[in-house]
């Protein structure tokens, strides 16, 4: 059975795909900064699939420490895109984002405008542009670019989790800002489906993962409100923006039904 490396294996994401039983898998507990770490691990356990899901994420956190996010999510992919090269590695999945596009009220196909969101976009933009400069037409990859995602064990940082929280633990008059945006969600457990179909078909290219679903933020902050018995004022001080996936493609080549309930994915 071929082995499947996978990065990131700690995270919400990796944690749905190590569910799936009769796999050959092995994490990278490391740090993907270093590459000789990276190296070794592939080496020992002949790995030749990889799923390369670890990233630093949380919109907050990368703001926080951009030198961090840039050595994690560009020098770290670049590090793994080399040894692949080097190793022959026969497929890899790459974590990208829907903040790599220019959000707009159209829904956003592969060929939409690129201008990162935010500078977590701007990072993953660059890793996959190393990746399409340096393995095209040599090894297989996929690049698929996420949209929104969350579920009831998503670690906090995140927008829902923070969201939960903050309405959960509220005892005075609450405000909640900025959230005069439309996502698109999708479920863990569906991107982890559809990750596994990509792979077997060896799909190879760019590749939007979302529901097609357009959710309003406020919207989602009311289930949550609801849920709680808990009321809030809402206050903008951004203009809104939208980011929703035109999933035509995914359809065509994955042809999965996407089953992503909002609410079972918060609670």
């Amino acid at each position: 059975m071929i082995k499947i490396g996978i990065t990131g294996a700690t995270g919400s994401l990796g944690k749905v795909i190590l569910k799936k039983k009769k796999l050959n898998i092995s994490c990278f507990k490391g740090d993907i900064r270093k590459k000789k770490s990276l190296e070794n691990w592939i080496k020992k356990n002949k790995i030749k699939i990889i799923f390369h899901l670890a990233a630093i994420v949380p919109i907050k956190v990368v703001n926080k420490n951009k030198k961090k996010a840039y050595d994690v999510n560009y020098n770290g992919t670049k590090n793994l895109t080399d040894l692949s090269l080097k190793y022959n590695i026969k497929w890899l999945f790459f974590s990208s984002t829907s903040h790599v596009y220019k959000p707009s009220n159209s829904k956003l196909n592969e060929k939409s405008k690129i201008d990162p969101i935010s500078y977590y976009g701007l990072t993953k933009l660059k890793a996959e542009k190393y990746i399409i400069d340096n393995l095209e037409g040599k090894i297989n990859y996929c690049i698929g670019r996420i949209f929104s995602t969350t579920n009831k064990n998503q670690k906090k940082n995140y927008l829902v989790p923070d969201l939960k929280n903050k309405i959960k633990k509220a005892k005075a008059k609450l405000v909640l800002k900025n959230l005069n945006h439309y996502r698109d969600f999708i479920s863990m457990n569906d991107i982890s489906k559809i990750i596994f179909i990509l792979m077997k078909k060896n799909f190879n290219g760019i590749i939007n993962i979302g529901s097609g679903k357009k959710y309003y933020l406020k919207d989602i902050a009311d289930i949550i409100l609801k849920k709680y018995k808990k009321k809030a004022q809402f206050e903008d001080k951004f203009k809104s923006t939208c980011l929703v996936s035109n999933n035509l493609k995914l359809k065509r080549h994955v042809k999965y039904r996407i089953n992503s309930n909002l609410v079972k994915m918060i609670f």
